[in-house]
This record gives structure tokens, C-alpha cells and sequence, in this order.
């Protein structure tokens, strides 16, 4: 009972004495021990760091869930360590309202399996954005909340720390000064050295974590490559869908001269209905190529392809290119199906075919 009397007494001494150090410096009447600029520079770097990861991490929630309740519903959820309630996205929503009315104007209508359809597709583009903000959630969000929770706050921690050892430091400063009798100046010394001692120690430990947020920021690029990975597939995804759709939906002209037709009547221009290029395949798209690369791989020939995206060739073997240039694509037997030779003047390499759009 006698040591936790004893303890207490010292901590709110020593707690006392931090108390009274800092109020002078605030007031100007004490000397305050400047940290090296080095360790300053880290801590900056660090507050810089904390500060873009935590208005990056709240940008990217709000893109991947718009809803602010959901988002505080699904925040909830996870503190509670419970799994949200699967819910269908707005896409997946209006695929099924589209599906339902098709099912009831007539599957067997124009406009009821053009419904159908359109609502098929809706929810196929649902379902990849679904994939998207998982893949999302694990590789880029976890990572940044992880640091946030628990890389940082061991750095504040470990701040804190070493501010109250600086203000043992100056108090222990300020008290050799006022001694006046040997014994006190002795003691005061003593003091002075054990509080410099242990400043300088934890000033080292904070040093070292604060060094750690250089393997920090590496490790959020590599996250950053992959959240633009998934981003990338989910848009190639969602072209191709719409892309597929609308080549299926060319398949109703009746459809469309009946509007155009409303149109004309309402003193109107006709309406026509724009028509995407259509790349043989993307990435991620889910394997949807046309017959163009199929009959040009089996035969051997030689065809001319519009690149769609830039690439930097890997290796001497291939092509570097730039999209919306023309070259000269070909095959080689034993070639990887998803590769062709490319030319451009006295240029040639291995390109890949989902950077490419065939020409007639």
C-alpha cells in the first residue's frame, strides 16, 4: 500500500513539474530544447502522410459507396465484427426491373426481350462492380486504414513520449540552474544526465519509426498499381457489356424505325443510333473476342489493327505502341493466342491482341 502511495506521489511530481515546464515555455520564461531538424523533417513527413492517407481513404469510400448511410451502416458492421447484409447495387436494382417487365410486356415481343437483355446486362455490369469494390476494399482501402490505425498511432504514441521526455529534460535544466547549495547541485546533476539519457532514447526510438513511413509510402504505391488495376478491369468489363448489348439490340430495326418513324411524325429528325467500335477483347472482359482474331490466328495471314490503348514493350521481342496508330498484325504458328507479331515500317514485335481493334 505504502510503494502505490509512494508511486503516485511520484508520478503526479513528475507529472507536476512537465506541467509547470511547459506553462513557462508557452509564457516565455523557460528554454525549450529544439529536436534535430533531421527528426523534425520526419515528423512533418509523417503528419503530411497521415493527413493525404486519411482524405485519400474518405475519397475512395465515397466513390466506391456513395450512400452515406450505407457507408455508416457498413462501418458499424465492422466495428461490430458482424458481416452487412448482401444487398443488391443499383445496377443489379434496375437489371431486375428491366428482366421482371420484359418477362411481363412478352419475352417473345421486340421490346419485352430487349428488356430482358438490357437487364441482363445490367446485372452482369453489377456484378463487376461488386467485384471492383471488394478488390478495392482488400487492396487498397484495408492497407491505408491499417496504417492510419496502426502504424500511426504506435508514431503518436511513441511522440507523446518523447515530448514528455523532453519536458523531464528542460525541467531538470531549469532545476540545476536554481541550486544553489552543492549537495542540490550534485543531485539536480544526477538528474540532468538520467532525463538526457532517456530524451535521447526515446528520440532514437521515434527516429526509427518515423524512417518506417518511407516503407510505408512503397507499400501504398504498390496498393495505388492496384487499385488502378481494378479499376481497369471493371471499365474494360463494363465497355464490352454495353458494347455486346447494343450489337444485340441492332437486331430489332423495328424498334428503332418505330421511333424514328414517332419521331418524323412529331415533326422531328430521324433519330439514329450511334454504334461503338468494337474491340476484339479487353482486358477482363471475360473472354469476349470476336471471330477476326480467331480466323486471323488460324490462317496465318496478315490483317490492319487500330492500337486502342498505349503499351510499353516489356522486353526487346516486343512492340512499344501508341493508341489510335495503325499497324500490320500477323500470326506465327506455336505463337501464345493472345499475342501477334506487329509491324510498323522496319519495326516488329509481339503485341498484345487486347490493345488492338482489327480494320475491315
Amino acid at each position: 500500500m505504502d510503494f502505490n502511495v509512494k508511486r503516485f506521489a511520484a508520478d503526479a511530481g513528475t507529472f507536476l513539474s512537465r506541467a509547470v515546464q511547459f506553462t513557462e515555455e508557452k509564457l516565455g520564461q523557460a528554454e525549450k530544447t529544439e529536436l534535430d531538424a533531421h527528426l523534425e523533417n520526419l515528423l512533418t513527413r509523417a503528419e503530411c502522410t497521415k493527413h493525404w492517407t486519411e482524405r485519400i481513404l474518405k475519397q475512395t469510400e465515397v466513390l466506391l459507396q456513395p450512400n452515406p448511410n450505407v457507408r455508416i451502416e457498413e462501418f458499424f458492421y465492422e466495428k461490430l465484427d458482424k458481416k452487412a447484409p448482401t444487398r443488391m447495387n443499383n445496377h443489379e436494382l434496375l437489371g431486375q426491373a428491366m428482366i421482371d417487365s420484359g418477362n411481363e410486356f412478352g419475352p417473345g415481343t421486340a421490346y419485352g426481350n430487349a428488356l430482358v437483355k438490357c437487364g441482363e446486362t445490367e446485372k452482369e455490369i453489377g456484378g463487376a462492380e461488386r467485384e471492383f469494390i471488394q478488390s478495392s476494399a482488400i487492396n487498397f482501402l484495408t492497407p491505408f486504414r491499417n496504417f492510419l490505425e496502426g502504424d500511426f498511432k504506435t508514431i503518436l504514441k511513441e511522440r507523446k513520449l518523447l515530448q514528455n521526455k523532453r519536458l523531464d529534460l528542460d525541467a531538470a535544466k531549469t532545476k540545476l540552474k536554481k541550486a544553489k547549495m552543492a549537495e542540490a547541485r550534485a543531485a539536480a546533476e544526477q538528474d540532468l544526465k538520467m532525463t538526457q539519457s532517456e530524451f535521447d532514447r526515446q528520440a532514437e526510438i521515434t527516429r526509427l519509426l518515423l524512417e518506417g513511413v518511407s516503407s510505408t509510402h512503397a507499400h501504398h504505391l504498390r496498393c495505388l498499381n492496384d487499385f488502378v488495376e481494378a479499376q481497369t478491369t471493371y471499365y474494360a468489363q463494363c465497355y464490352q457489356y454495353m458494347v455486346d448489348l447494343q450489337k444485340q439490340l441492332g437486331s430489332f430495326p423495328s424498334t428503332f424505325s418505330s421511333n424514328n418513324n414517332q419521331a418524323s411524325m412529331m415533326g422531328g429528325a430521324s433519330v439514329s443510333v450511334p454504334t461503338l467500335p468494337v474491340s476484339s477483347s479487353l482486358p477482363g472482359a471475360g473472354g469476349r473476342s470476336s471471330s477476326g482474331f480467331s480466323e486471323l490466328l488460324s490462317s496465318g495471314g496478315s490483317r490492319k489493327a487500330r492500337v486502342l490503348y498505349d503499351y510499353d514493350a516489356a522486353g526487346s521481342s516486343e512492340l512499344s505502341l501508341l493508341a489510335d496508330e495503325v499497324i500490320t498484325v500477323s500470326s506465327v504458328p506455336g505463337m501464345d493466342s493472345d499475342w501477334l507479331i506487329g509491324e510498323r515500317g522496319n519495326q516488329k514485335g509481339k503485341v498484345p491482341i487486347t490493345y488492338l481493334e482489327l480494320l475491315n
